[in-house]
């Protein structure tokens, strides 16, 4: 009892003075604690469609967990904080109330960003059973390590510790060490940017450059494709983005068109006609919305038309099976209506010698006209 006495008397604390602190430390216990028991209970009496909201979430898993001895600690500096303490007690003391103050609000923001990020993660994805990639896990890791790095620095520099020339060694480290690790950099940062901004995901078939396939797995330096004859096609991710990417799984309509020619010898007022017999037999199918059908060319050789449609959806087999029964259905009208696909009948010029070895009068032409030529056209 002498010894605790004279711990006080040594801090220029009266008595009246640490029974006042005492009572706020516990007072404040008490009342941080009830506090926490009534937004616990708030939280769990929310409706479960609030429930699943991204705030609900993140305070469910950070304030909701605040644990009793980061209460007890709170509630002892709000206690000291009320004693006149001399100096240095008093600015240790401050050192100390930064120093729990930010570790626990750096434990919030720990658990609020990997809660709030794979919210994100989960709510922008395509499919509601994806899980969380390779990708999503290293963007919140480095969120993570931003707060805690972010943390220390304001620890030392609240504790008098110059931060600047220590930032100043890490820039420079981290110059050096990009400088030999830039492609490897290249390719993480891309699969970070393939992992927010979704230009495909995983089970979509893209087209890149000279090869195709279906994503198969994106990882933090590649991406694996599967081509349609079964190799496994793998791309780095920066050099994946420095080029154009066509993600066919996102097509949602398919413009379709093809040409149709007919002979030139087929009279003007059937030619005129076949765009509106296309019309019929196109418009048709359910699954397409005809567009139009014109004329196109007219030439020596044929007559083309150009057909235009679009199908509603965006299947390849089912956009192969309409053509070809479009194709069957053209076919049966131009034999209904004697519609020729045959070109005009070419004819060509053939010169050959007039000469005819074993004959009187082809060596008498010969004598008389030793240049003649004989001409005949012949169909083609």
């Amino acid at each position: 009892m002498n010894n605790i006495h004279h711990f006080f008397s040594s801090l220029q604390i009266s008595l009246p003075n640490a029974l006042f602190a005492i009572g706020a430390a516990v007072l404040s216990y008490i009342l941080m604690h009830g506090a926490l028991v009534l937004f616990r209970r708030r939280l769990g009496r929310l409706s479960e469609e609030r429930q699943h909201r991204t705030i609900a979430q993140v305070l469910r898993k950070t304030l909701a967990r605040t644990g009793t001895l980061a209460i007890f600690a709170t509630a002892i500096l709000i206690g000291l904080s009320v004693l006149e303490l001399p100096e240095p007690w008093n600015t240790r003391l401050s050192h100390l109330w930064f120093f729990t103050l930010g570790i626990q609000i750096a434990m919030f923001l720990h658990r609020a960003v990997k809660i709030g990020a794979r919210r994100y993660f989960t709510t922008h994805a395509r499919r509601t059973d994806q899980q969380v990639t390779v990708a999503h896990t290293v963007v919140i890791w480095l969120l993570q390590t931003t707060v805690w790095v972010v943390f220390l620095l304001a620890m030392l520099s609240n504790l008098g510790i110059n931060v600047t020339t220590f930032i100043a060694s890490l820039g420079i480290g981290g110059v050096a060490i990009a400088l030999a690790v830039q492609n490897i950099l290249g390719d993480l940062f891309a699969s970070m940017s393939i992992a927010v901004d979704k230009p495909f995901e995983v089970g979509d078939f893209v087209a890149v450059d000279k090869f195709s396939g279906t994503v198969e797995h994106v990882g933090l330096k590649t991406t694996r494709l599967r081509a349609l004859s079964g190799e496994q096609i793998v791309v780095a991710n920066a050099e994946l983005l420095r080029q154009t990417v066509f993600n066919y799984k996102r097509m949602s309509t398919r413009r379709i068109v093809f040409p149709l020619r007919a002979s030139p010898e087929t009279p003007p007022a059937l030619a005129g006609k076949v765009p509106e017999l296309l019309r019929a037999l196109i418009g048709k199918h359910a699954q397409l919305r005809f567009d139009r059908a014109h004329l196109k060319t007219v030439d020596q050789n044929w007559i083309e038309y150009e057909i235009v449609y679009t199908m509603l959806d965006a299947n390849y087999d089912l956009y192969m099976d309409t053509q070809q029964a479009i194709n069957l259905d053209i076919l049966q009208m131009f034999a209904d209506h004697g519609i020729s696909a045959a070109p005009r009948p070419q004819q060509v010029l053939m010169q050959g010698s007039l000469r005819e070895a074993g004959t009187a009068d082809g060596a008498a032409a010969n004598e008389q006209v030793p240049d003649a030529r004989r001409t005949r056209f012949v169909n083609h």
